[in-house]
């Protein structure tokens, strides 16, 4: 019998949250070596070379500036910021940034995206998340986003202070440090701590196409419901569930807890699939998406297209670049094989 993602609850006690910042796991193999520039694009052997070097840096000890009576002040944490479209293999670089770092048994790097780095300091609280991080020797911040002003001052505050006790930040984003909220919130009143932000990093910028759609078909036409339902009872580990219900579940939890909510699931149908109206739906989507696609579940649809989830309207939007993210990703689903028994 087919389940149903509406049904589940998951919860993440909080002293597990930190282990379980690592690399999704279509992330688990890949390294620097791996990376296949595009020939045609300059940015991505630039970013290669530049990405190792940061990963290089972190197994050498960083000595801080001599101060005042030549007492040493503590070695600041090195930056790097993985700038660029999607589809050009950014989380691929901060993967292989944390797996080179963890070649190294005294170093420790930690993993995730910055939805989930938010709630894991909600979640702990911000002194024990300091000192929890303080033992890492990077973090690395998937989808780096400012989307309101409480996380603008939480994440410049936790930067700063990890970086002054020489933990090294790498993180990958759609968005220049200087850009970071944009469109979305009163950005200029919170201009002092986005530049703060911005200086903690170097921008490396990656350009390229989407790799995800190089030479491939538009959006697939949508199944009927009856072949849907037909096609998700014959699939192991499928879950089925109408759209507005599961977006309706989607507000009940929070989106750090979308990646358990997706554990053990071999392939997504969604019924009734129809254009969004609300922007805080769309975005609950958006780290749906974002999930799905880490955990390279197939994603079969009725109703309308995958293109058709976020209106113009929301693509002429602040959060454009997030929408087209995930269309992009939600179109990669959609062509993924279907488990079989």
């Amino acid at each position: 019998m087919v389940s149903h993602l509406v049904d589940r609850s998951p919860v993440v006690p909080a002293d597990q949250l930190i282990a379980q910042m690592v690399p999704p796991p279509m992330f688990d193999e890949v390294s620097f070596d791996s990376y296949i520039p595009d020939p045609a694009e300059p940015t991505q052997a630039a970013a290669v070379q530049k990405a190792r070097a940061f990963a290089d840096g972190l197994h050498k000890p960083r000595s801080g500036k001599r101060g005042l009576f030549g007492k040493k002040a503590p070695a600041t944490g090195a930056g790097l910021y993985l700038d660029g479209g999607f589809g050009v293999g950014k989380t691929h670089l901060l993967a292989s940034i944390y797996h080179a770092a963890n070649r190294d048994s005294g170093a420790r790097a930690s993993f995730g995206t910055f939805v989930e780095l938010t709630h894991v300091v909600g979640a702990l609280g911000f002194n024990r998340a300091v000192e929890e991080f303080a033992g890492n020797s990077v973090l690395c911040i998937d989808e780096f986003e400012l989307d309101d002003p409480g996380d603008t001052m939480l994440v410049s505050r936790l930067l700063t202070e990890l970086s002054g006790r020489g933990v090294s930040i790498a993180a990958t984003s759609n968005t220049l440090p200087g850009q970071l909220g944009e469109g979305r919130f009163a950005a200029q009143d919170f201009l002092r701590e986005i530049k703060k932000l911005g200086s903690v990093f170097e921008t490396v910028r990656v350009d390229g196409p989407d790799y995800r759609h190089r030479d491939l078909p538009p959006a697939p036409e949508p199944t009927s419901d009856a072949d849907l339902e037909a096609r998700a009872e014959a699939t192991p580990h499928a879950t089925l569930d109408d759209f507005d219900a599961l977006c309706e579940h989607l507000s009940t939890l929070h989106p750090s807890r979308y990646n358990k909510l997706l554990d053990g699931v071999g392939a997504v149908f969604i019924e009734h699939l129809h254009p969004v109206q609300d922007q805080a739906v769309a975005l609950r989507f958006v780290v749906l998406a974002d999930r799905l696609y880490d955990a390279s579940i197939p994603v079969t649809v009725s109703g309308a297209k995958l293109d058709e989830v976020f209106p113009q309207e929301m693509l002429d939007g602040g959060y454009r670049k997030k929408y087209l993210r995930a269309t992009s990703r939600l179109l990669a689903l959609s062509r993924f094989e279907l488990p079989t028994r």
